[in-house]
C-alpha cells in the first residue's frame, strides 16, 4: 500500500492516524531486541550529535542516545529546547554547538537527525563539512517539492513568525549529494511525511536504508539503531554502503530508487 502511494502527496490517513499507536509498538520492540545490545558493534569513541524532530526535545532521542552511550560513543543532544523550526536560536545555536564538539574533541562529529532535524544535520555538513564526519537522517524529508508531501506543514505554520526566514527550509537540489558519507534511514509507512522525500541520490558515500517503522518510532525501531551503530562503526577514512547481516535481512526491505523531482533550494510553506 504505502509503495503505491501518489508522491505528491502526504501520507494516507490510516498510516497517519495510527502513528502513535505503531511509535508505542516500535518502542517495545526496542524494549524486547535490548539484550541484543552486546552485538552491536562498538564505536572508536569519536562524538555524535544527536537532533530531534518538529516539535521534540532531547526527551525524544533518550534511548537512542543511552544505546550509542553504550557502545563508547561521546553523545550529546542538542540542548536548545523543543524544536520549533529555523529559529535564530536553533540555527545559530546548532553552528555553535557543532564548533563547540568539534573543538573538544578535535576529531569530526556524525551528527543524527530525526525528521526536521535531520534537514538541519544536512545543511550544517554542507556548511561545515570539515567538522562533520558522516550524517545519518531519520524519516527527514531533505528532498520536499510541494507543501502536501507532509503532514506536519500546519504545525511548522504555526511558529513560521518566529523562523529566520518565514516558511522557509533549507532544502536540497536533486542530484547535489553533501561533501561527507550520508544515510538516510526511511519508511514506507512513514505516516508523516512521503517516503520518498527522505531518499538520497545513491552515490559513492550516499545510501538509503529501509526499515518497517513509524515516523514517531524510527529513534528507537531496533533495526534502525542496528543500522545507526553499523554506520557509526564505520572507520574515519573508509566507508562502504551498508549491508544487513543475514540474520537480520528480514528487517531491511530493499530500498527503493528516489523518484526525479524538481531542483529546489527552499520550498515555501513546507516542514517535517
Amino acid at each position: 500500500m504505502a509503495r503505491r502511494q501518489d508522491d505528491s502527496a502526504g501520507p494516507g490517513l490510516p498510516l497517519y492516524l495510527s502513528e502513535p499507536g505503531r511509535a508505542v509498538a516500535d518502542f517495545g520492540l526496542y524494549l524486547a531486541a535490548k539484550p541484543l545490545t552486546p552485538r552491536l558493534p562498538k564505536g572508536d569513541g569519536h562524538p555524535v550529535l544527536v537532533l530531534p524532530g518538529l516539535l521534540a526535545d532531547d526527551v525524544s532521542t533518550i534511548a537512542l542516545r543511552k544505546t550509542l552511550r553504550r557502545l563508547d560513543y561521546r553523545v550529546h543532544g542538542w540542548g536548545l529546547g523543543r524544536n520549533i523550526g529555523p529559529t535564530a536560536l536553533c540555527v545559530n545555536g546548532l553552528r555553535d554547538k557543532l564548533d563547540y564538539l568539534h573543538g573538544r574533541y578535535r576529531r569530526p562529529v556524525t551528527i543524527i537527525g530525526w525528521s526536521l532535524g535531520g534537514i538541519f544535520a544536512r545543511d550544517l555538513a554542507r556548511r561545515s563539512p570539515d567538522a562533520v564526519r558522516q550524517v545519518i537522517t531519520l524519516g527527514s524529508p531533505f528532498r520536499l517539492t510541494k507543501y502536501s508531501q507532509t503532514r506536519a506543514a500546519k504545525v511548522f505554520d504555526r511558529y513560521s513568525h518566529l523562523h529566520v526566514e518565514q516558511r522557509t527550509l533549507p532544502l536540497e537540489p536533486e542530484g547535489v549529494p553533501l561533501p561527507v558519507p550520508a544515510t538516510s534511514i526511511y519508511s514506507h509507512f512513514d505516516g508523516i511525511v512521503h517516503w520518498q522525500t527522505c531518499l538520497n541520490t545513491p552515490g559513492e558515500r550516499c545510501e538509503n536504508i529501509a526499515v518497517t517503522a513509524s515516523h514517531l518510532g524510527l529513534g528507537h525501531h531496533p533495526a534502525a539503531i542496528w543500522a545507526i551503530a553499523d554506520r557509526l562503526a564505520q572507520a574515519e577514512d573508509a566507508w562502504s554502503p551498508f549491508k544487513a547481516p543475514l540474520f537480520l535481512r528480514l528487517a531491511f526491505p530493499r530500498p527503493a530508487e528516489p523518484a526525479p523531482c524538481s531542483p529546489v533550494a527552499a520550498v515555501q510553506g513546507s516542514a517535517a
